[in-house]
C-alpha cells in the first residue's frame, strides 16, 4: 500500500498529529483494498482531536468513500476519487468528489434513507441515513457526472446522537478476541 503514497505526503497517513493545516486533499484510486489507507488518512487528519471525534469522522469518511467506490466511476481502471478535509474553527468538513454516476441519473440532490424504510428493507441510501443521523449538515453539489457530497462534523460531540449511544445496552457476541469488550467489537464491526 506504500506504493500508493507520494513521499511528500507521507505524513497525512501517519495516525498521529503533525504539521498544522487547514485544509488537506488526497485522491484515492477507487480500489476497496485501499480502504485502509483512507482509514489512516481520515484518522490522520483528525488526529488531535479526541479519540471519539476521530472514531465518528472516520466512519462518515469510510462511508463516503465506500459509496464513490460503490456507486461511481471512480471504482473504473485508473479511475480515482479525492478527499478533501477543512478543519475551521468550530469543527471539520470532509469532501468526497467522485467521477460521476455508473448510472444515468438526472441532476438533483441525494436523500438520505428514512428509518421505516429500513425497517421496511426498501431503503436505498443507508450510509447516507448514517450520514444524516451522526453529521451536523450534510450535502452534495447535485450534478450526477462530478458528484461531491460533503459532510461536517462539529467538535462539540456533546448534542451528537452518537454521544448518546449507551454502549452497556450493546451486547458483543462472546467469542475469540471479543471477550465482551463492545467497544472494540463495534469498531471492528464497522465496514469501512
Amino acid at each position: 500500500m506504500a506504493s500508493f503514497i507520494k513521499p511528500f505526503h507521507s505524513h497525512y497517513f501517519s495516525r498521529t498529529v503533525g504539521p498544522p493545516y487547514r485544509k488537506r486533499q488526497y485522491s484515492f484510486a477507487g480500489l476497496p483494498g485501499l480502504m485502509p489507507l483512507v482509514r489512516a488518512f481520515l484518522d490522520t487528519s483528525a488526529a488531535e482531536r479526541c479519540e471519539e471525534y476521530q472514531f465518528l469522522f472516520t466512519l462518515l469518511g469510510c462511508e463516503l468513500a465506500n459509496n464513490a467506490i460503490a456507486h461511481s466511476r471512480s471504482s473504473e481502471r485508473g479511475s480515482t476519487y479525492t478527499l478533501t478535509v477543512d478543519r475551521g474553527a468550530k469543527g471539520m468538513t470532509l469532501i468526497c468528489r467522485d467521477q460521476g454516476s455508473r448510472l444515468p441519473q438526472e441532476k438533483g440532490n441525494f436523500t438520505a434513507a428514512t428509518f421505516e424504510e429500513i425497517e421496511a428493507g426498501t431503503a436505498t441510501g443507508r450510509g447516507l441515513a448514517l450520514i444524516d443521523a451522526l453529521a451536523d449538515r450534510w450535502g452534495d453539489n447535485g450534478d450526477p457526472k462530478f458528484r461531491q457530497v460533503w459532510f461536517f462534523l462539529a467538535y462539540d460531540l456533546t448534542d451528537n446522537p452518537w454521544s448518546h449511544i449507551d454502549t452497556d445496552d450493546l451486547k458483543a457476541p462472546e467469542g475469540p478476541g471479543n471477550a465482551g469488550n463492545t467497544e472494540n467489537f463495534l469498531k471492528n464491526e464497522v465496514e469501512c
